[in-house]
């Protein structure tokens, strides 16, 4: 299956694994914009990792719609000691996939692959305020 790809079930619902695999398309730009910023992003990669892994596994097990929640809620219990991180990423996952599924804007910008400058670049957005060129001074 291509990114951007709409598979459905017949009543209309995309199935999880629809949803997290453009989602972990996503998570390209988000970590972009991680290894920009200047201050110590290892609690960001830690949490992107874990993100990147739930929605590994979802997109493998691809549960039934009706049934995402309660197999987010698993994957945490599974998740034993570490499961405050993994609790945390279950439910930014979670409410990604109620609004894909409420907001057809939100919806079809992950179906055309979730674009941003932040994907493929290090270089910052003039339209967002950030410069444009990294420059380092020595002291």
């Amino acid at each position: 299956m291509e990114v951007g790809e709409v598979v459905q079930v017949t009543d209309g619902t995309p199935r999880p694994r629809e949803i997290c695999r453009e989602l972990l398309a996503a998570l390209e730009a988000s970590e972009g914009r991680r290894r920009r910023r200047k201050r110590d992003t290892t609690p960001d990669a830690i949490g992107l990792t874990i993100k990147r892994e739930l929605l590994e596994r979802a997109i493998t097990a691809d549960p039934e719609p009706d049934d995402f929640e309660s197999w987010l809620h698993e994957q945490c219990l599974d998740a034993g000691g570490s499961e405050g991180g993994v609790r945390a990423m279950a439910l930014s996952i979670f409410e990604e996939w109620r609004l894909a599924h409420d907001a057809e804007a939100f919806r079809a910008w992950l179906g055309r692959g979730a674009p941003s400058d932040d994907a493929h670049s290090d270089r910052g957005s003039p339209e967002l305020g950030q410069p444009t060129t990294r420059t380092e001074t020595s002291h």
